[in-house]
Formats: structure tokens, C-alpha cells, sequence
């Protein structure tokens, strides 16, 4: 995949092209759905919830490539799954009920952004039109400026040469260089005086309002540049390690789940839901997750990532924290993993590099702990991530 940030002008684009590039955001024709099967049956109503929040805003281009992610999941991608026959038939038939409706609702969107992207690819010309017309007036403004300036010179030593041969006629005059002539220009040459930084030209007036307004976006593979944010309570770390003391004494880690809501075009964090588990000094797996996709569907919760503890070890991504944080990101773009380090007193945010993390780790079939030859990072510090001071966090620990 590119890794250029080369900047591009989204109005500037062919309207298909640009609803092309949109539509390959969403695209996971090269990714590899390798999860548990029932996580990603779990997790889609959770995607289609992200589709209507952005189509209720008005964000009508979040709202397609959510409805698109969906499509290309559960149409082409699930069935090949090896525990695809192991999904009950009542799970497979709701799915199968939401694709229908995304369907519909995506091939609707996608005619309302074609319309939309021609509209402003039209703008866009006239935008160039005007600013070329304008650059046009200008450049003959200029040279307007510089003839005057030219004849004016022209006419100063003509009176010089004439005042020069009169007097030459009665007495023998001196030499005088040109360097050295004083010109008596009329007093509307518009030129600047070199040591006089007060007096401008004046400019023919040009309505501005009509300049079109920038708006960049970096290459379609560097997903980060659409990334909401994420604001997670300040409090929701400490509160984790209080809760993961006791396994930290122990040398064990504990992991929780990252559940939320969006709200005003950002991810909430508002829960922290600790599920039944087990751990070992460098790894923890849980149980009954069925527990958490009932509570997250009563109460509307989006999973937003995930936490766990490193009990002795630095805060980073190990290669079982890569492939279990890859079926997060996979189905949410923002996916966060928070890492506590207790005895370094670290904490840090993480998430796969989307431009190569997530292809590599999506592709990899080893399982256990187990090395990831890359010359390229496979996890990035998630910096789509904001503190926030003033937020409750709600817990819900299922272990007890």
C-alpha cells in the first residue's frame, strides 16, 4: 500500500473517481477475516448502528462507507470463514435481514454522492475558471503599470535631451550620464518609491468571496486522516488498575472492553466492561462474551477497543495483542488498545498501522506468541485519542 501524504484536492477529482476512492476505504477484499467467527456476526449490528448515527448527522459519506464496510463483510467476505456453518441459522437470518436494508440504503447514498461530488466538480471549474480570469487581469494590470512606466521614462529623457541641446547652444555644458538624470514623473505613476514602503498600487477590485475554500484530504490508504476521536475519562485508566490489582499482584494480566456512543461526529467513551477471564503473566482470554454483546445491545453501547494490563513488562503491542486488536480495528477504524504498565508506570494508546499493520496481521496464520518479520512499524501510537477530565466512566465487571 502507498504510504505518500501527498495532499489532493478532493473537489478537483472525476465525481466517479472520488466516489471510487470513498468506496475503497471500505473495500477488505484483501483483508482476512481469521476471529472467531461469532464476534464478527456480533459486531456488525454494531457497524450498522455507526451507518445510521452518521446518516441521521448528515455525513452522508461516513454513513456509506460504514454501509459499504458492512456489505463487503457479511456478502463477500464471511462465508469463507472456516466456522461460518458453526453460526446458528437465527443469527445468520437477521444478518442477512441488515444486508438487504444496507443494500438499499448504500446504492441510494452512493446516487445522492455522485450528484453531490458532480455539483461540486462543477463548482470546482468555475473556481478555476474565475481565479485564471483573474490571474489574466492582473498580469495585464501589471503590464499596464510597467508601458506607463516605460513611456513616462521615455518622455523624462527626451525633455532632458531637449533642455540639454538648448543650453548647449549658448554655453559648453558638462556631461551628465544618464545614471544621474532626475526624471520628473507625473504624480500618478503608480510605482513605489524604492525607500517608501507606504505608498501601494492600487488594484482593480476583485470579489474574493468567489475563491473556493481548500479541502485536502492525504491519500486514500492513510485511513488516520478520517479517523473520529475518541474521548476517553481521565479516570477509566486508574480505575482499570484498581480493579486489576489484585491479578497484577499475582503477575497475571486482566483485559476490559472499550464501550461507548458517538456523539457530535466523536466517539464517547462511557463504559468499561470487565468480562470473565482468564490470564497468564503475558496473556488473557475470556469467557462468556455473549454476557457482553446482550449488555451492549440492551443499553446501545458501541465497542470502541479494548484494555489490558502488562503486569511486569513495558506498555506495547505483543504478536497475541496484535491479532486480537486486528478484529477491532478491522470492524472500527478508531478500534483503541490501551496498554497499563503498572511497574513502569506507563500507559499508552495503541492501534495497527492501517497502511500496513492491518494488511500484515490480517494475513498472518501463525497463532500463540510468535515473531512478525516486518521492515515497516505494525503499531502506531493512536493519536485520534483525547483525555477528558469532566467524564464518568460506568463499570460493569461481569466477574462477580
Amino acid at each position: 500500500m502507498s504510504t505518500s501524504y501527498k495532499q489532493k484536492d478532493l473537489r478537483s477529482m472525476l465525481p466517479e473517481e472520488r466516489l471510487k476512492k470513498l468506496t475503497e476505504r471500505s473495500d477488505l477484499s484483501n483483508i482476512q477475516i481469521n476471529g472467531p467467527v461469532v464476534r464478527y456476526f456480533r459486531s456488525g449490528p454494531q457497524i450498522i448502528k455507526m451507518a445510521e448515527e452518521s446518516l441521521n448527522n448528515k455525513q452522508y459519506e461516513d454513513a456509506f462507507f460504514y454501509y459499504m464496510r458492512f456489505i463487503t463483510l457479511f456478502l463477500e467476505k464471511i462465508k469463507a470463514h472456516p466456522e461460518y456453518k458453526t453460526v446458528s441459522q437465527q443469527l445468520r437470518h437477521s444478518t442477512n435481514a441488515q444486508l438487504q436494508q444496507a443494500l438499499g440504503i448504500a446504492e441510494k447514498l452512493k446516487a445522492q454522492l455522485r450528484e453531490q461530488y458532480a455539483k461540486e466538480y462543477e463548482e470546482e471549474l468555475q473556481a478555476r475558471k474565475r481565479k485564471e480570469e483573474e490571474e489574466l487581469l492582473q498580469k495585464k494590470f501589471q503590464e499596464s503599470q510597467l508601458q506607463q512606466l516605460s513611456e513616462s521614462s521615455s518622455s523624462a529623457k527626451v525633455r532632458a535631451n531637449n533642455l540639454y541641446v538648448k543650453e548647449s547652444s549658448i554655453k559648453q555644458v558638462p556631461y551628465i550620464p544618464d545614471d544621474f538624470l532626475v526624471y520628473d514623473l507625473p504624480e500618478s505613476d503608480p510605482v513605489t518609491p524604492k525607500n517608501n514602503t507606504s505608498t501601494t498600487v492600487k488594484k482593480p477590485g476583485i470579489d474574493r468571496s468567489t475563491k473556493p475554500q481548500s479541502n485536502t484530504f492525504k491519500d486514500d490508504k492513510v485511513y488516520s486522516s478520517f479517523l473520529k476521536t475518541v474521548v476517553i475519562p481521565s479516570r477509566l485508566m486508574q480505575t482499570f488498575l484498581v480493579l486489576a490489582q489484585k491479578n497484577t499482584n499475582n503477575n497475571v494480566e486482566t483485559c476490559g472492553i472499550l464501550a461507548g456512543r458517538m456523539k457530535s461526529n466523536m466517539l464517547i467513551v462511557t463504559h468499561l466492561l470487565i468480562p470473565k477471564q482468564y490470564g497468564t503473566s503475558d496473556s488473557c482470554n475470556t469467557d462468556n462474551e455473549e454476557d457482553l454483546f446482550n449488555y451492549q445491545s440492551e443499553h446501545n453501547l458501541l465497542t470502541l477497543g479494548w484494555i489490558h494490563t502488562h503486569p511486569s513488562q513495558t506498555a506495547f503491542l505483543s504478536s497475541v495483542d496484535l491479532h486480537t486488536h486486528y478484529s477491532y480495528q478491522l470492524m472500527l477504524s478508531e478500534a483503541i488498545a490501551i496498554v497499563c504498565a503498572p511497574s513502569y508506570n506507563e500507559i499508552r494508546f495503541f492501534r495497527l498501522t492501517p497502511d500496513y499493520g492491518l494488511d500484515f496481521i490480517g494475513n498472518c496464520r501463525q497463532k500463540g506468541f510468535h515473531p512478525h518479520v516486518s521492515d515497516q512499524p505494525l503499531f502506531q501510537d493512536a493519536e485520534h485519542c483525547e483525555k477528558d477530565d469532566t467524564l464518568a466512566v460506568e463499570v460493569v465487571d461481569f466477574r462477580r
